[in-house]
């Protein structure tokens, strides 16, 4: 749905509408210059054959210096295997993991391809719901609670697209114990850990001890925090029978992550930082500027997110209403509206599995986030 969402905004773009575009989640700063030059580099001199199939070793180890240094995380190259993006690593410890008849937690709203992966595995997902309330976090007891003997995995995403929300290591050490006593397996997906905002604290729920590490599987890569989504790459650490695994059947599948993609990402973890830094106080500018003016509308709340770059305010007090015209019954029916009439493209909550929200991703120009407000709230009056 948010390709959906976004296809039709750019036909309209296309036609020479003015869209404001808030769907698909994608950095809008280039690939800092010291990254490309080392894949300028790595072509000149040749770096264009296949490497191992986890990815070289010299970026495996590099990778396990930036866990163990950025997140208390203690892993060898072996336990490591690099994927054509964090979404590639995802889908092959899925699929290395679940089979049929086995059920995978999921909280809610989540990422919309997580329940994708889970079905390709041929493995059932079951749904933690979360809210405002709770600020779209999960309870131990709640956790807990759905375990059954048939739940293999749980997927945590913090922070999380698309809620913002990002979990405590006091809050995590909870979820930690019931995971353990449990015996079921964890999949952090971390793909926005530096995007985190309000003196807030990335933790890897990996590094809070051994017996939790044992269960856990850390998703990681470059696209967000360089701004590196085209270049495809990723990574998972975890257990060294699970990445075997995974490891085998990327070798069935794509084989390596692209060689010269591997250069870029050894000379990003290598270089100077201060330009994932740079990249995260100016999201931080235009996430105060979007919540403050959702905020404003009547009708709409939003909870302040804390990490990564979407906001996703509740827009179900208009359902039931109309709206230029159209009875708004859905989250959907409030996106479509949205681009019809005021131009803007938001995604409806459907995709995230609930659909009482939007999101809207801020990763676009401050005067894009304004003049797409002035015309949500103009529309919404």
């Amino acid at each position: 749905m948010t390709l959906a969402i976004s296809s039709q905004a750019k036909a309209m773009q296309a036609k020479g509408i003015d869209v404001v575009d808030f769907g698909v989640g994608e950095p809008d700063f280039d690939t800092p210059a010291h990254i490309k030059e080392a894949a300028i580099k790595a072509i000149n001199d040749g770096y264009t054959k296949y490497t191992p199939t986890p990815g070289s070793l010299e970026l495996r180890q590099a990778i396990a210096r930036k866990l163990k240094n950025d997140n208390q995380l203690d892993y060898d190259a072996a336990d490591i295997c690099v994927s054509c993006g964090a979404k590639h690593s995802l889908f092959n410890v899925i699929l290395a993991l679940c089979s049929e008849g086995e059920e995978v937690l999921i909280p809610s709203p989540y990422w919309l391809s997580y329940p994708e992966m889970v079905k390709a595995a041929g493995a059932e997902s079951a749904y933690l719901p979360t809210d405002e309330a709770n600020t779209f976090k999960i309870s131990p007891r709640q956790l807990d609670d759905a375990i059954t003997p048939l739940t293999k995995l749980l997927i945590l995403n913090s922070p999380s697209n698309p809620t913002g929300s990002v979990y405590t290591g006091e809050e995590l050490k909870e979820l930690a114990r019931v995971i353990v006593e449990r015996k079921i397996h964890v999949l952090s997906d971390e793909i926005y850990e530096t995007l985190v905002y309000d003196g807030v604290r990335h933790v890897s729920i990996g590094s809070l001890g051994p017996d939790i590490k044992a269960r856990t599987i850390t998703v990681n890569g470059f696209s967000k925090s360089y701004a590196m989504t085209g270049w495809r790459l990723g990574y998972a650490a975890g257990p060294r029978d699970v990445m075997k695994a995974a490891i085998q059947l990327q070798s069935h599948s794509t084989s390596n992550p692209c060689s010269i993609s591997q250069k870029a990402g050894l000379a990003a973890l290598a270089g100077d930082q201060s330009c994932v830094a740079d990249m995260t106080a100016e999201f931080n500018r235009r996430r105060i500027l979007i919540v403050k003016g959702l905020r404003a509308i009547r009708g709409v709340s939003c909870v302040e997110p804390k990490g990564a770059f979407y906001a996703l305010p509740n827009v179900s007090s208009f359902f039931g209403k109309t709206i230029a015209g159209k009875k708004i019954a859905n989250s959907m029916d409030f996106a479509q509206v949205c681009l019809d009439q005021a131009k803007i493209a938001v995604v409806p909550g459907n995709a995230f599995g609930d659909s009482r929200f939007i999101r809207l991703s801020y990763a676009t120009s401050p005067a894009n986030i304004q003049e797409g407000l002035n015309r949500l709230a103009k529309l919404l009056s």
